[in-house]
């Protein structure tokens, strides 16, 4: 449940969700990981789905293969959210995202076996990646995830802080060090401002997925 809110620690609660296929999503978390070592916040993961996101989007071959496959990892998170708690997702974000964004695997059923193995958790969750069963607890997730007092559209990833909700930030590489702090900072300023609605410039480089 996200509940933008402090925590009991009074620490600032940043919720952050994702797809553990998509790019920018795993940079952004590379990212929320190094504000957490710098900042006073509570970090937690959720699920969120590029496929749900583009049902009925017309899309160019390449992405429309990404985002049909993409369903098969956040499924197998969902799952293992759903047994095991969703402290799970932290973890399973950085197994199957660095198979996928940094071992270049487009495996994904191999991607799903070997990090459910690397974090310990039972191999058949992974045949949750090829059934409905746990659809309608993803499509609770990612509602979540993308609910906005200014309308349903956000992209993934999404962040939650101090009652706003933000689409991105996309980054080309992920920040480090007291740089990422700042970052956060800004966009901690930017995202509570109402009246703010976007920035931003020509994409340029190729990415650096750390």
């Amino acid at each position: 449940m996200i509940s933008h809110r402090t925590t009991d620690t009074g620490r600032t609660a940043v919720d952050f969700s994702f797809d553990p296929a998509g790019p920018f999503a795993w940079i952004t978390s590379r990212w929320m990981l190094e504000v957490e070592q710098r900042r006073d916040i509570e970090l937690r993961f959720h699920a969120m789905s590029l496929y749900l996101h583009n049902i009925g989007n017309e899309l160019p071959d390449w992405y429309r293969d990404l985002v049909d496959r993409s369903i098969g990892p956040v499924r197998v998170a969902v799952a293992a959210a759903a047994g095991h708690g969703e402290g799970v997702l932290r973890d399973l974000c950085t197994a199957l995202g660095s198979r996928i964004h940094q071992g270049k695997n487009d495996d994904f059923d191999e991607v799903t076996a070997q990090s459910l193995a690397e974090l310990g958790l039972p191999a058949g969750l992974a045949a949750a990646a090829h059934t409905d069963a746990h659809d309608e607890a993803l499509r609770r997730s990612h509602d979540a995830g993308k609910d906005s007092e200014a309308g349903p559209y956000v992209g993934t990833p999404t962040i939650h802080v101090d009652g706003a909700v933000r689409s991105g930030p996309v980054l080309r590489a992920v920040p480090r060090g007291e740089e990422a702090g700042r970052l956060f900072d800004s966009f901690r300023v930017l995202a509570g401002n109402a009246d703010f609605f976007e920035l931003k410039r020509t994409r340029t480089g190729g990415l650096d997925v750390g």
